[in-house]
C-alpha cells in the first residue's frame, strides 16, 4: 500500500467515525445562522478538494491537462520521511478525537450553544482553544506534504485559512453567548491554534 493511498484511508476513516458520532452530542439550545455559504466554509471545501485532487486527472486524457503542473510531486521524500508524515497525520486525528471525547456532548458540527454549555479549558482544551482544528490543520499539512504538488499546498492553505477564520467566528459566538467574562479569561491563558500562540 502506498503512503497517499493510507492517507487516503485515514481520511475516509476519520470523516465517516466523526459524521457517525454526531448521535452523541447534545441537544441544541442555539445555533449561530451564518446566512449564505460563509467565506469560511468555502475556503475549507475548496481546500479539501485540492488536497484531494488526483494528479491523474491533470493529465491529457482528462480535458484538464492545463492543471497538469499544479498536479506534479514538488519533491520526492524518502520512504521513511513519507511514512513520518502520515505518522503526524494519525497523531493528529487522534488529537482531534481526544479534543471531541474530551468536550463529550457539548460538541457540535457547527457553531451552536449546547444545553449546559460552558467553557472547557482542561485536557486538550488547556493547550490549544481549538484543538480539533488544530487537529485538521495538521493533519491536512501533513497530507499536501505526502503528495507535495502545489495544487495540495494550495489546498492545504486554504484549509488552514478556512479553518482559522472559523474558530474566529465560533469565539464571537460563544462570547455572546457565554459572556466576555468567562471567554476572555481563557483566551488569554491558552493559544487559539498553536500552543502559546494568542
Amino acid at each position: 500500500m502506498s503512503v497517499d493511498f493510507a492517507a487516503n484511508i485515514l481520511w475516509a476513516v476519520w470523516y465517516f467515525t466523526w459524521i457517525a458520532a454526531v448521535v452523541f452530542s447534545a441537544k441544541t439550545k442555539i445555533q449561530m445562522q451564518p446566512g449564505g455559504w460563509p467565506l469560511h466554509r468555502m475556503a475549507a471545501s475548496v481546500g479539501m478538494a485540492w488536497l484531494f485532487f488526483p494528479a491523474r486527472w491533470g493529465g491529457p486524457a482528462s480535458g484538464l491537462e492545463f492543471l497538469g503542473p499544479a498536479t506534479q510531486k514538488l519533491w520526492q521524500e524518502p520512504a521513511w520521511a513519507a511514512w513520518s508524515l502520515l505518522g503526524l497525520v494519525v497523531t493528529a486525528f487522534g488529537f482531534c478525537w481526544w479534543a471531541r471525547l474530551h468536550l463529550g456532548r457539548l460538541w457540535s458540527g457547527f457553531v451552536t450553544l449546547k444545553e449546559g454549555h460552558r467553557v472547557v479549558e482542561s485536557g486538550p482544551y488547556g493547550l490549544v482553544r481549538h484543538p480539533i482544528y488544530s487537529g485538521v490543520i495538521a493533519a491536512a499539512l501533513a497530507t499536501a506534504a505526502i503528495r507535495a504538488s502545489p495544487l495540495t499546498l494550495l489546498g492545504a492553505l486554504l484549509i488552514t485559512v478556512g479553518f482559522s477564520m472559523t474558530a474566529r467566528v465560533e469565539e464571537r459566538f460563544l462570547r455572546n453567548q457565554l459572556g466576555a467574562d468567562a471567554y476572555d479569561g481563557y483566551s488569554r491563558r491558552v493559544g487559539m491554534l498553536i500552543p502559546g500562540v494568542r
